[in-house]
């Protein structure tokens, strides 16, 4: 891959990582707020397997921009 291909897929990781990092903050924010409401409700089973998916996501894009980015230093 060139680097202008290689810069492109960073900016587009980039862009996918700072959506799940604001569903994953959104997420969490809302258990909190549940569990400040009543502090013996556990969050549902989905929400999570949601919560495990999205830190998934998140890190597996961290690593895909770090990735891309030592790419472009060698191109």
């Amino acid at each position: 891959m060139d680097r202008a291909a290689l810069i492109a897929r960073k900016h587009e990781t980039l862009g996918k990582l700072a959506q799940a990092r604001r569903e994953l903050e959104r997420l969490q924010a809302q258990v909190t707020t549940q569990g400040e409401a009543d502090p013996d409700a556990k969050p549902s089973r989905a929400t999570r397997r949601r919560l495990l998916q999205l830190q998934t996501t998140v890190e597996r894009l961290m690593a895909e921009e770090y990735r891309l980015r030592l790419a472009i230093d060698r191109a």
